[in-house]
């Protein structure tokens, strides 16, 4: 159990990933190994939950649709492999707790095209207990700690408030909305 975040790791999904998959391999591997380093010309991203549950919301707003669009669009990217995912922990408790078993099974999918999967580590713990203490929520702390920790190129919220205080203070990481990620991947501006 992480002290003081209700996570258990036996909590994961029970979606294990396939014999020789690259999340089977991986265990807690990303930390300390430059992204580029790792996927030369790829871009390694992380979807938080409520980006991952952007599809299941409203879709009569524009934003939310909007949103919808670049996330999947991110996904496709995923799929086709122009782009690395990088899962974790607390992307699987979250997950697990899904009260709408088709859409826990459907996110759980990507679980196994991730890249990398990050372990709650004591270390990550810490790092997400000092991110509290800046102003982030319990889980959002988790997620960004646990991005931190992959070296992710890219951090993905529809969360206005999270990305707003991760861009403020932290600075170590590029949090961005959907579209914005997706223009990053794409290369839609020049530098």
């Amino acid at each position: 159990m992480l002290k003081g975040y209700g996570v258990n790791e036996s909590a994961e999904s029970s979606e294990k990933p396939e014999q020789g998959s690259s999340v089977g391999r991986a265990g807690a591997f990303g930390c300390g190994v430059d992204a580029q380093a790792r996927y030369p010309g790829m871009k390694l991203i992380y979807l938080d939950m409520c980006c991952f549950n952007r599809p299941y919301d409203d879709q009569s707003q524009a934003r939310i649709r909007l949103e919808t669009e670049a996330k999947l669009l991110i996904q496709e990217s995923i799929h086709a492999g122009r782009c690395k995912l990088a899962w974790s922990a607390v992307l699987d408790f979250e997950c697990s707790k899904n009260p709408f078993p088709e859409h826990r099974q459907a996110i759980f999918q990507w679980r196994r095209l991730a890249a990398c999967c990050v372990r709650s580590t004591p270390d990550i713990i810490a790092t997400a207990t000092q991110l509290e203490g800046h102003g982030l929520a319990r889980f959002d702390a988790l997620h960004v700690a646990s991005a931190l920790a992959a070296q992710v190129d890219i951090f993905v919220s529809t969360d206005d408030r999270l990305l707003k205080k991760c861009r403020k203070m932290i600075g170590r990481i590029n949090a961005e909305r959907p579209a914005e990620a997706l223009a990053i991947l794409e290369n839609w501006y020049e530098d």
